[in-house]
């Protein structure tokens, strides 16, 4: 061989070699939630999903390539979370999307899923409407329904001897969807039942004074509240002022999760019968692992949205897998039959509403060491809090 050609040789085998030991270019998940909105729920959330992600990541990632997560702030705004789906999918070049945590920006990027033909699955959205009457086959759903929670609650709150009931939410799609379904499923169980005070005050802006008052000039017997974050705070302490809950029994969507009860510490409402995460309490080798796990690296203990962000970056690594690429028709068929061991147990999901089938901890509240903790709780599976296929036919017709 000629000097030439062997320049020539080695030329071509030096420049051929990075691409020869180059990694495979990794799964691209766009990730939206209302980071500025609600800082408090959404850091657990985005530290969840990262110890998940790295996690995956170590063992080799899926079908060889690593995950990465290009997450945006939607403020807690629809057309902000449009603008940023839009940006991740033709910019960003993302491989699917996932997140969001407020119905209504849920309700959006869904919306916007079905029209880019993209899949989303949404993280933390709680509205019914998003996998009923407004749902498509592009979106999938993780953390339990309203019609779910408020259905659990419902049963309970059916063995109270208390006949007229208030409720209390805010005046967007979450809380309209929730009281919805409390009252359909408590009238349900008890035909006796009336609710004589409907209080809506709008979102982060609650008068608490003007509400329990008016509230309590109907004089009910129970409340149901659907109301978190700082208007929670506000109505548990002007509540409490006045009075309002003393033997009133009162069933609460969220309030024992962690990041809600924090802020009250020792104002947390004694005997509220609420869904949450008693994080400490749980004993099982799956959760035990996650919370390690979460504690050793962010030194600071996981709220309901860590478990979660955990939880639905478990979920889209299985689906990955399972449909054996990324490509959205197959992550669709993968979804509709897809089980996951998860640290709250293993969850499915429905193929005909895109429901997991993740459960909610039910308990009450006490105060321990001048901190708000769940007592006397349990694990419900959301599969045992479910419509029947028949029901939800229904619902996906209108």
């Amino acid at each position: 061989m000629s000097r030439a050609a062997q320049v020539v040789v080695l030329a071509l085998s030096v420049s051929g070699a990075p691409a020869l030991a180059a990694d495979p270019p990794p799964i691209r998940i766009g990730e939206i939630s209302s980071y500025s909105a609600l800082p408090v729920g959404t850091r657990g959330y985005r530290q969840g999903w990262e110890l998940a992600r790295d996690e995956i990541n170590a063992r080799g990632g899926v079908l060889g390539r690593k995950l990465e997560i290009i997450a945006r702030d939607d403020a807690g705004k629809p057309d902000v979370a449009i603008t940023a789906a839009n940006q991740l999918v033709e910019s960003e070049r993302v491989d699917l999307l996932t997140g969001t945590i407020l119905s209504h920006v849920g309700l959006a990027v869904a919306d916007f899923a079905k029209q880019k033909k993209v899949f989303f699955l949404a993280s933390q959205p709680l509205t019914d409407a998003l996998i009923w009457e407004k749902g498509n086959r592009y979106t999938f759903r993780l953390r339990p329904s309203t019609y779910t929670q408020a259905s659990i609650l419902a049963k309970e709150a059916a063995k109270f001897p208390a006949r007229r009931w208030a409720t209390i939410a805010p005046n967007y799609e979450f809380g309209q969807s929730a009281v919805a379904s409390f009252k359909s499923e408590l009238k349900r169980l008890r035909p006796d039942v009336e609710f004589v005070s409907e209080q809506w005050p709008p979102l982060g802006k609650i008068d608490a004074g003007a509400v329990v008052q008016a509230m309590t000039s109907d004089k009910p017997e129970a409340i149901f509240n659907a109301t978190f974050g700082p208007d929670l705070a506000k109505l548990v302490r002007e509540g409490t002022t006045r009075n309002t809950f003393v033997g009133r029994p009162v069933v609460s969507l969220m309030t024992g999760e962690p990041e809600y009860l924090a802020p009250l510490k020792d104002e947390a409402p004694v005997g509220w019968l609420v869904t949450g995460y008693p994080f400490s309490e749980i004993r099982t080798k799956e959760h035990d692992a996650f919370l390690k796990a979460y504690v050793d690296r962010f030194k600071d203990t996981p709220n309901i949205g860590a478990l979660i962000g955990y939880i639905n970056t478990l979920v889209l690594a299985r689906a990955i897998e399972t449909a054996g690429n990324t490509n959205t028709d197959d992550l669709i068929k993968a979804m509709e039959h897809l089980k996951v061991d998860t640290p709250a147990g293993r969850v499915a999901f429905r193929a005909i509403d895109h429901q997991s089938t993740l459960g909610v901890y039910i308990g009450r509240i006490a105060v321990r060491d001048g901190q708000g903790v769940m007592t006397d709780w349990r694990y419900v599976d959301g599969a045992d809090f479910q419509p029947t296929d028949t029901e939800v036919a229904a619902k996906l017709k209108n």
